[in-house]
């Protein structure tokens, strides 16, 4: 779990009990209102099949409501993806949602 995204510079990570997502934006920085992407690579922990589908949202709670935008997961694979058509229209405390297969990881980001 802990190599799991080894060599990916820049990256958070996020964990469950069957999974470790590392996840980086491009750009670094993410601005309001300014097209970012999601790059990232799931591990399975010992004995956790892969996940049978992957996707990945923005989420601002304390609003209670996701991005404008759909987003959409390209597999590059090896456990690698990249996910387009990112968005966070305001400023405030955001969170990334991995749902690999049933089971939801978040990590939440504060966008000045």
């Amino acid at each position: 779990a802990q190599a799991c995204g080894a060599g990916f510079s820049g990256a958070q990570s996020v964990e469950s009990a069957r999974y470790v997502v590392a996840y980086r934006t491009r750009p670094e920085k993410i601005a309001v209102g300014s097209h970012f992407t999601v790059e990232f690579t799931v591990c399975a922990k010992d004995g956790a099949p892969a996940p049978d589908s992957v996707r990945v949202d923005g989420f601002m709670p304390e609003h209670r409501h996701g991005m404008n935008y759909r987003t959409k997961v390209v597999a590059l694979g090896a456990g690698r993806f990249r996910s387009e058509g990112w968005l966070f229209h305001m400023p405030g405390r955001w969170e990334f949602v991995f749902e690999l297969g049933a089971e939801r990881l978040t990590h939440s980001v504060r966008i000045e």
